[in-house]
């Protein structure tokens, strides 16, 4: 028999976090979604209505993380959690808003790691975390100076994870640009460069970084992983 508890997607009102969401309601399972603004969560609820498992949705603000404790006082036992939630930052040092680089480190780094603490002790026994970085860490470019450093401290706390939660597996998803994500609709023109540095020829797709967070998520194999999904740009 299958392990009871809930699959919680933090950031699952859009685009790679809905799917996570999609995915694991299609297969039947309570489904928990997060998102940062009332509106966004009961849509994407609404979406979420005829698939076979149950969809319900909180919400919090992954950079206020006083609030986070609050706001999942009534989920567990929870059996998965995939941290998905991000913001876009282009910050350049000569240009520096300490704002909203402020805001993105206290997002992915306390928040991530506050909601884990919240949840660790409503965790089952077999549960396994997923926390999304992004090849900004290794692929920097103009702009990025807080994406790549944040992101390469969510690869710091997935290693420490790994020890500090054990049995639970944690791993994590480093994303290239993703081809048909909802934010890249109206920027496809400055993808060429990328896409022709990239050896398959083509960006991922989102089907393709669910397909491996699901890997990840179920794999009992899997632990202490930094996975890069960029079609291999990485080697390039």
């Amino acid at each position: 028999m299958a392990e009871q508890g809930s699959v919680v997607v933090v950031g699952g009102t859009r685009a790679i976090g809905f799917e996570i969401v999609r995915h694991y309601a299609s297969a039947g399972d309570d489904v928990i979604l997060t998102g940062q603004t009332a509106a966004n969560v009961a849509a994407a609820v609404e979406r979420a209505a005829d698939l076979p498992g149950k969809v319900t949705g909180l919400t919090f603000d992954l950079a206020d993380p006083v609030t986070i404790r609050a706001a999942l006082e009534g989920v567990g036992p929870v059996r998965r959690l995939a941290l998905v939630a991000i913001d876009r930052d282009s910050n350049t040092v000569a240009d520096y808003d300490v704002t909203r680089a402020i805001r993105l480190a206290t997002l992915k780094l306390v928040g991530f790691t506050e909601v884990v603490h919240v949840l660790l002790d409503r965790l089952t026994p077999n549960a396994s975390l997923l926390l999304f970085g992004g090849q900004a860490k290794d692929l920097p470019y103009p702009g990025s100076t807080t994406v790549s450093t944040v992101n390469g401290g969510v690869e710091g706390i997935v290693r420490t994870l790994v020890h500090e939660i054990k049995p639970h597996r944690v791993n994590c998803l480093h994303p290239g640009i993703v081809g048909d994500s909802p934010y890249w609709e109206s920027r496809q023109a400055a993808l060429e460069a990328t896409i022709k540095r990239t050896p398959t020829g083509r960006l991922t797709t989102m089907a393709e970084i669910v397909d491996a967070a699901v890997f990840l998520l179920e794999n009992e194999g899997m632990n202490g992983v930094n996975l890069k999904v960029d079609g291999g740009l990485h080697c390039m």
